[in-house]
């Protein structure tokens, strides 16, 4: 049963934007939870309290719902990184740009998980993967620190896609296996980005 104002014919703008953000919220748990093809629209709809109408009055599939968790984690993740200061140059900002990612990763699991291990699809509205386009921008950031260190661009692209696999590693073996006795995580982080971008 729908609650009260949930109607699919809703117009109110400010209320569509939580409504939105609620069935995000609720499905990135259920994702995380059960996995991606395990979780129905039926089951979400409930976890917010709406009807499966209701809930595709905001987003057209499960699929669509999964592409705009993408979408947003890599927003997050992209804020994160711009608000490393312009004013660091060279190596010192590269690694704060480092570093900033597996905080992201470490504080932010969920979206991370989202955003990195769940197999995104195509969306179908607009036939574009926009999640990969939405990762290929955030990315690019990290292109464009290396760019300023290497003056060979593909030389530059090596280099940011090498640590970026390294820093995807450490972040999700950290997230997967925290059972494992790791060492204190700051010297963890520290020794590791000093084996992908040299000494500090």
């Amino acid at each position: 049963m729908e609650q009260k104002g949930d109607k699919a014919g809703s117009t109110m703008p400010g209320k569509t934007l939580d409504r939105r953000e609620q069935i995000l919220d609720e499905a990135q748990r259920l994702f995380l939870r059960h996995g991606l093809d395990a979780v129905t629209t039926r089951q979400i709809a409930q976890a917010v309290g709406i009807s499966q109408p209701s809930l595709y009055a905001h987003f057209p599939n499960r699929d669509a719902i999964a592409v705009e968790l993408c979408i947003r984690a890599f927003g997050i993740l992209e804020r994160r990184l711009r608000k490393v200061d312009a004013a660091m140059t060279g190596a010192a900002r590269l690694r704060e740009l480092c570093r900033a990612y597996i905080d992201f990763g470490l504080e932010e699991p969920a979206a991370y998980r989202v955003a990195f291990h769940a197999d995104i699809a195509m969306d179908e509205v607009s036939g574009k993967h926009r999640g990969l386009e939405a990762g290929l921008a955030t990315f690019s950031i990290l292109r464009s620190a290396f760019g300023e260190l290497l003056a060979d661009p593909a030389a530059a692209e090596l280099a940011a896609q090498t640590v970026w696999a390294g820093m995807h590693g450490l972040v999700s073996i950290l997230l997967t296996r925290p059972e494992f006795p790791f060492v204190e995580r700051t010297r963890l982080i520290s020794a590791h980005l000093d084996r992908l971008l040299g000494p500090a």
